[in-house]
């Protein structure tokens, strides 16, 4: 088969373009080299829906990312993505950090961002009474928000699914020809797969994609950004999304509550030799939590249940990639998409579609597209009296595998079924929080990855973590 449009890669940016082909009568193959979806720098970033007020004017960046807002909101809505537009706080510590603020808020202006103000510190306190005293002055953003991003990622992969989209998991791309008729996609594993057009979604390797049809041009500068974790009952420590004054290397340490109720501080913004990179460090981690500490005194940090560490991709121009190829037919870079990435998802997968159109795509709409995803997590939404009905026609999702997250048997086996489908026992856990509580699965995992055994039809020691090579258990006794 040879299929109208191949898409490698499958973070938020791949999944969102891979939903939005699928409005249209096309064949569309969506390859990721792991072994699930969202598990780049979708899977651990900061999960924040950026106001647009930080990129600089007449950029990729500040155009998609103000656009890009409300159709992130209208597609949460539709994929049944938990989300809340909680605002956010950029904080000025004194007289010498409040030109900044100013500047920041003016830039906001000329990028189209509504509803942009700024407070004194008083007034800021009045909105969160646990703001440091020292902060003097705050840029208050009230269309930013926070969002999962992969759930997000799995959502548009599983959305894009049912509207006929194949996903190909493992298939790490070792060659591309360009041929008349288009590419032959060849991977590690020896398989191929063939398209009219290549749409390179790759994030921190989409360099390494574009070197193999010679046609390098930009050089990804992969960024290590190091976060801590803490339990929900630090999650009502503040609402909105607390900043410190940007710098050259990013946006900086931040406090926010997730969209779950926890609450997050971080990221550190190192650069790395390699994506793979993903280790967190002591230095890292204490900066996070000094800095953190700096807006927030009051974080308990004795109430951090993990850390973790996210790749994110940027390039020297400082701005997104969204083009195509000046040397290959029918292929289109959307690379160096780093913060406000998330933010601009939407927008980003739109005008990927759209340089594909230019290129020559035929773009026939489909009589029939699904643009709604049934909600995942209905069952944990249901009042008492409704789920004592749903339990006694399903009673697996009476029985509680993860008891941190409150979540059933029946729940776990639908992530194991439903499109993108759980391979793994971190799947599982981004679809189903099973595994992301205070024990971080330390009583849930075996139970969890018999489901996964029984459900895949595999042995207990086939099973793996992440992966080929994550296998928890290696042998029965």
């Amino acid at each position: 088969m040879i299929y109208d449009v191949l898409i490698a890669g499958a973070g938020v940016i791949g999944a969102m373009a891979a939903r939005e082909l699928s409005r249209y009568q096309l064949s569309v193959c969506l390859l990721e080299k792991e072994n699930d979806v969202a598990c780049g720098a979708s899977k651990a970033n900061s999960g924040i829906i950026h106001g647009g007020f930080d990129p600089e004017p007449d950029t990729r960046k500040a155009k998609l990312n103000v656009e890009g807002i409300d159709l992130l909101y209208e597609a949460a809505e539709q994929l049944h993505v938990p989300y809340k537009r909680n605002g956010s706080m950029v904080c000025a510590f004194g007289a010498e950090e409040e030109p900044a603020i100013h500047a920041l808020y003016e830039r906001g202006l000329v990028n189209g961002v509504k509803g942009l103000e700024i407070l004194s510190g008083e007034e800021a306190r009045q909105l969160e009474p646990n703001l440091s005293s020292e902060i003097t002055k705050v840029l208050h953003a009230p269309t930013a928000g926070i969002i999962c991003p992969y759930e997000l990622t799995i959502a548009a992969v599983g959305n894009a699914m049912d509207n006929g989209v194949e996903l190909k998991r493992n298939f790490e791309i070792t060659a591309i020809k360009a041929q008349d008729e288009g590419f032959v996609v060849c991977s590690s594993q020896g398989e191929q797969v063939q398209g009219r057009y290549f749409l390179n979604c790759c994030g921190c390797y989409a360099d390494h994609i574009a070197e193999l049809v010679d046609d390098a041009f930009y050089q990804i500068i992969p960024r290590a950004g190091e976060y801590l974790l803490l339990d929900k009952n630090e999650g009502q420590r503040v609402s909105h999304t607390i900043f410190q004054v940007p710098s050259k290397e990013g946006k900086g340490i931040l406090v926010t509550p997730t969209v779950d109720g926890n609450l997050l501080c971080g990221p550190t913004a190192q650069k790395v030799e390699a994506p793979e990179h993903t280790e967190t460090t002591a230095v890292g981690l204490a900066a996070v939590q000094r800095l953190a500490a700096k807006s927030v005194p009051s974080v308990n940090f004795r109430q951090v249940i993990t850390s973790f560490s996210g790749i994110r991709s940027s390039e020297k121009g400082g701005d997104f990639i969204i083009e195509a190829s000046q040397k290959v037919k029918n292929f289109v870079h959307v690379a160096a998409i780093d913060s406000p990435g998330l933010s601009s998802c939407v927008a980003v997968a739109r005008q990927a579609v759209e340089e594909l159109r230019n290129c020559g795509l035929q773009l026939e709409e489909k009589g029939q597209w699904i643009a709604e995803r049934e909600d995942p997590h209905c069952f944990r939404k249901m009042t008492d009296e409704e789920k004592d009905a749903f339990i006694k026609a399903n009673p697996t999702y009476g029985k509680i595998i993860c008891r941190c997250e409150c979540v059933s048997e029946g729940e776990i086996r639908e992530a194991i079924r439903r499109n993108p489908p759980a391979w793994d026992l971190d799947g599982v856990k981004r679809r189903t929080r099973s595994g992301m509580g205070r024990c971080q699965g330390g009583f849930c995992s075996p139970y969890v990855m018999k489901l996964i055994a029984e459900e895949r039809g595999i042995s207990m020691e086939q099973v793996t973590k992440n992966g080929l090579g994550s296998e928890p258990l290696l042998k029965k006794l």
